[in-house]
C-alpha cells in the first residue's frame, strides 16, 4: 500500500495524470481513504475521487480534507451519501471566513452554490445543521440564509429568523408579506437590530405577539409616526397598551396620545416613568381625571343621551377640545360629531358625511373650521373618519396644520362649509 501512496505523494512525477487514475482504479478502499484525507493528493485526484469513488467512506475524506479543491464542492452537495454531505456542509463553513474577504472570486461562487444546494437537502438533519452553524456566522451568505429563512420547516428558518445578521432586509420584508405563521413575525420581530422598514412591515401584520415582541426589543427602531400608529392599533390589540407605556425613550406626543384611552394599570406605568418632566406627567393625570368626570356625566345624564349632555356643555360654556378628546377616548361618536358640528357651525348630517368619506383632507380643513388643534384633526381622522393608516395627514413640527390657507379654503368651498 505504501507503495502505491508514493505514486502519488511524491513530488513531480514523469506518470501521466490518465496513468496515476488507471492506477487508482486498482487500489483498494483504505488506500483510497487515505489517499483522500491526505493534503498531499493531487487536486485532480481529490475531484476524481469525490466525483467518481463508488465508497461514501472515499468521498467523505475528500469532503473534509483541508486541500479539497472547492470546484467539487457542488458535486460533493449533490453526493446520495448524507454523511458525505454533512461533512461537506462543515467543511464549507469553516472555509467561509477566508473566501469571504473575496466574495467575486469564482471560489467563493463554488461554495456559496453548494451550500445553496445543501439549504435545499431533501434530508431535514442536514438543513437543520446548516442553519444552526449559519445562524451566529458572521459571514454566513445571504443567499443561502434566505434560502433557510423560508423553509418551512421551523427547526431550520427560525435560527436564521431570529440570530442571522447576513439576512437582508429585502428577505424579511418578502417573508412578512406572504402572510407567515405568527411565530415567523415574533422571530423577525425579536432580531437585535430591526430597521424601521421590517418594524413597519411586523406592526402591518397586527400580530399581536410578534408586535409585543417588537415593543420590547430596543433593537427595534420604530420612529415616532409609527409608534402613534401602534397606539391608535393598541385600541383594538390591548396586549401592546403596556410595552408601549415601558418602552424607553418614548415620546411625550405619544404617551399623551395613550394615556387618552388605556386602564389603570398602563397609566400607573406612564405615570411612573422618570424620563417625563413633571408638568407631563401631571398632563398625563389630568387627562385620566377628565376621563372619570366624563363618563360620570355620561352616566348621570338620562339615559346617555349624547345630545342632552352636548347642549349642557354649550349652555355652561365648557365644550372644548379636551371634552371631545374624552368623548373620542369614550368611543362616544355620536357626541363627538355633535360637537364638531356646533364649533365649525354646520350641522350633524354634514359632519357625518364628511367623515363617512374617510379622506384626510376633507377633516382636516373641518378641524380647522371648528378651530380645532391639528393634533385633534389627527384624532378625528383616526378614530372618527377611519381614514387609512398610509394616508393621515400629520401635523407639522408636532403642531401645525401642514395645509395651506389656500388648500384649506378649497376644501371648504367643495365641501359647502
Amino acid at each position: 500500500m505504501f507503495d502505491f501512496l508514493d505514486k502519488f505523494m511524491r513530488p513531480p512525477k514523469p506518470k501521466s495524470y490518465a496513468e496515476q487514475r488507471e492506477a487508482l482504479q486498482s487500489a483498494g478502499v483504505k488506500a483510497r481513504v487515505t489517499l483522500a484525507r491526505s493534503s498531499a493528493t493531487n487536486r485532480e485526484i481529490l475531484y476524481y475521487l469525490a466525483e467518481k469513488d463508488p465508497e461514501p467512506k472515499v468521498r467523505k475524506a475528500v469532503a473534509e480534507n483541508k486541500a479539497m479543491p472547492l470546484q467539487v464542492s457542488p458535486v460533493l452537495a449533490a453526493d446520495s451519501d448524507m454523511d458525505v454531505r454533512l461533512a461537506l456542509a462543515r467543511r464549507l463553513v469553516a472555509l467561509l471566513p477566508d473566501l469571504s474577504q473575496d466574495r467575486q472570486s469564482q471560489l467563493y461562487a463554488f461554495a456559496v452554490q453548494a451550500l445553496g444546494t445543501l439549504a435545499l437537502d431533501e434530508v431535514l438533519k442536514i438543513r437543520i445543521a446548516l442553519s444552526s452553524t449559519l445562524k451566529d456566522h458572521a459571514h454566513a451568505p445571504p443567499k443561502v440564509a434566505g434560502q433557510l429563512a423560508r423553509d418551512v420547516e421551523r427547526e431550520v428558518s427560525e435560527p436564521i429568523l431570529r440570530f442571522c445578521a447576513a439576512l437582508s432586509d429585502p428577505d424579511l420584508l418578502e417573508i412578512l408579506k406572504g402572510h407567515p405563521a405568527s411565530w415567523v413575525i415574533d422571530a423577525i420581530a425579536g432580531r437585535d437590530n430591526v430597521s424601521e422598514k421590517v418594524s413597519e412591515a411586523v406592526i402591518e401584520t397586527e400580530d399581536s405577539q410578534g408586535g409585543r415582541t417588537l415593543l420590547q426589543n430596543e433593537g427595534a427602531n420604530l420612529t415616532e409616526s409609527l409608534l402613534h400608529t401602534i397606539v391608535e392599533m393598541a385600541r383594538r390589540l390591548p396586549d401592546w397598551q403596556k410595552p408601549i407605556a415601558a418602552r424607553k425613550r418614548l415620546p411625550v406626543s405619544v404617551a399623551r396620545e395613550l394615556a387618552e384611552f388605556v386602564d389603570a394599570s398602563v397609566r400607573d406605568l406612564l405615570l411612573k416613568r422618570g424620563d417625563f418632566d413633571e408638568g407631563t406627567t401631571e398632563e398625563i393625570a389630568a387627562v385620566f381625571r377628565r376621563r372619570v368626570d366624563f363618563a360620570s356625566a355620561e352616566q348621570s345624564t338620562a339615559d346617555g343621551d349624547s345630545t342632552e349632555r352636548l347642549r349642557t356643555l354649550i349652555r355652561e360654556g365648557r365644550l372644548d377640545e379636551d371634552i371631545i378628546s374624552d368623548a373620542l377616548a369614550m368611543r362616544d361618536s355620536d357626541f363627538v360629531i355633535g360637537a364638531v358640528a356646533y364649533l365649525a357651525k354646520t350641522d350633524h348630517a354634514t359632519v357625518q358625511r364628511i367623515f363617512d368619506m374617510k379622506a384626510a383632507k376633507p377633516i382636516v380643513a373641518l378641524a380647522w373650521k371648528a378651530s380645532l388643534s391639528m393634533r385633534m384633526a389627527l384624532q378625528l381622522q383616526k378614530d372618527v373618519g377611519r381614514v387609512d393608516l398610509k394616508e393621515l395627514i400629520y401635523p407639522r413640527g408636532g403642531t401645525d396644520y401642514p395645509l395651506s390657507r389656500e388648500e384649506i379654503d378649497w376644501q371648504l368651498e367643495f365641501l359647502g362649509l
